[in-house]
């Protein structure tokens, strides 16, 4: 049977912000290269198809808040690459603060240091922080920014094609160690970008990254549709997540792709205890630690709108601004606000919702429980597997994979083994065939 794709979204003490409060918790692991090594190979004994390092290029939130300073991803997974042997390794980038050249270079040698297990988490980066960090005064308006992904993702893929897969013959006899024909410039010239080419890397054991799209805006679902290979997406409950499901599907086919070929990963935020009471008490812990001025601040900024205005006891203001007035991070704005509005929670009662996951699905409950929810959204069409987001590292990912995943594995839902080498072969996606080869075949 068709089996599912489990992602380990890796996030400093873990994904609640008050995580790191807790005794056991090292809130200085997000800056330790050991850390990270215990958790990724914790993850691949547990057979996880991939890690995710989500990333930024500003100083995200408060740092009075919760640990705040991080790696930047593509060099931390260069290390983990070394220290395993199986699991794939996500990085986020930026199309809008990055050039096409540097990184598909650097995304290039990834997967050759990696054997092929490389994959790039694509963003278009909201908010004006970041964008006051690269000379602008506020971020470029939420159409441009696909705009410019798209066009950026092209000339990626036009550098990672730039070396045919046979170019390097290494003839001694001949002395000749690539063929010159097959390397190639792109001379790429668009709205953005003008890139002559050809990449000073050659083209890598899976031809490219893996393709990972998180966005889920009308812009985003579209670029999703044309590109993406595996989406993270964000989903509060089991109808808005089939809708997404077969939206995106969808999507795809009308571009001409297959289907099966976009795996679709909603978050899950499990809290796992022994009994469900014992892991309702350890979210309601959790809970606990949350500093709520800290929380209603951070709130407040994604709603765009005065913290003041924001009463801890009361629901949220019937006036938030619209979703056509967001330009950044829109389909997470409405999910909060939904959200919210539909459960009719107070603004305390929120922070306490979003304070696991940031708007992704929460669950506590028994390792059976967990494996129940994931079963029923993966054979009700909702999801190709889940982005699992611990709560607490390392326990979190310690519980789900001594108490979770063989359950999984019991009842046919998961590999009790790797059965390939790359990032691509884990989730049942072709090697890409090299644009310009097909091309001069097809003359």
């Amino acid at each position: 049977m068709t089996q599912l794709h489990l992602n380990l979204f890796l996030h400093d003490t873990g994904h609640h912000e008050a995580s790191w409060r807790l005794p056991e918790s090292d809130p200085h692991g997000h800056l330790s290269i050991d850390y990270h090594e215990r958790l990724a190979r914790t993850a691949e004994a547990a057979g996880f198809d991939s890690v995710f390092l989500a990333d930024s290029p500003v100083l995200w939130g408060q740092v009075g808040r919760r640990p705040s300073g991080k790696f930047e991803p593509t060099v931390l997974l260069t290390a983990l690459a070394r220290a395993t042997e199986r699991i794939g390794l996500i990085a986020t980038a930026s199309t809008t603060y990055n050039d096409p050249f540097n990184l598909s270079r650097r995304f290039a040698s990834l997967d050759h240091i990696s054997g092929g297990r490389a994959g790039w988490n694509i963003v278009t980066t909201a908010g004006d922080d970041a964008a006051r960090n690269f000379g602008l005064d506020g971020q470029p308006a939420h159409f441009d920014r696909y705009e410019r992904a798209d066009e950026f993702l092209h000339v990626a893929k036009k550098l990672w094609d730039s070396w045919d897969d046979d170019a390097i013959v290494a003839d001694k006899e001949r002395g000749v160690h690539a063929e010159a024909d097959r390397v190639r410039t792109i001379d790429h010239e668009g709205k953005y970008f003008r890139v002559r080419g050809p990449l000073n890397v050659p083209r890598s054991p899976q031809a490219y990254p893996l393709l990972v799209q998180a966005g889920s805006s009308e812009d985003g679902k579209g670029f999703a549709a044309r590109h993406a290979e595996a989406v993270f997406t964000a989903q509060q409950t089991l109808e808005e997540a089939r809708a997404f499901y077969a939206d995106l599907k969808r999507r795809a086919a009308a571009f001409g792709r297959d289907p099966d070929h976009v795996k679709i990963l909603p978050g899950l935020v499990p809290v796992i205890g022994s009994t469900e009471a014992e892991a309702l008490a350890a979210d309601a812990e959790l809970d606990r630690l949350i500093v709520a001025e800290y929380a209603r601040g951070q709130l407040a900024k994604l709603l765009r709108v005065d913290p003041e205005s924001l009463d801890l006891d009361r629901q949220l203001p019937a006036d938030l601004p619209s979703e056509d007035e967001i330009e950044g991070a829109k389909s997470r704005y409405t999910l909060i606000v939904e959200l919210a509005r539909r459960e009719k929670l107070t603004v305390r009662e929120l922070i306490g919702r979003l304070g696991g996951g940031r708007g992704h699905k929460t669950f506590a409950g028994t390792p059976e429980q967990v494996a129940d929810t994931i079963e029923q959204w993966f054979r009700a069409g909702a999801a190709d597997g889940f982005n699992i987001m611990p709560a607490v590292l390392p326990s979190g990912l310690e519980l789900f994979a001594a108490e979770v995943v063989p359950i999984l594995r019991r009842r046919g839902l998961f590999r009790t083994e790797y059965t390939g080498t790359t990032l691509r072969e884990h989730y049942g996606l072709p090697r890409p065939a090299n644009q310009f080869t097909r091309a001069l075949a097809a003359v």
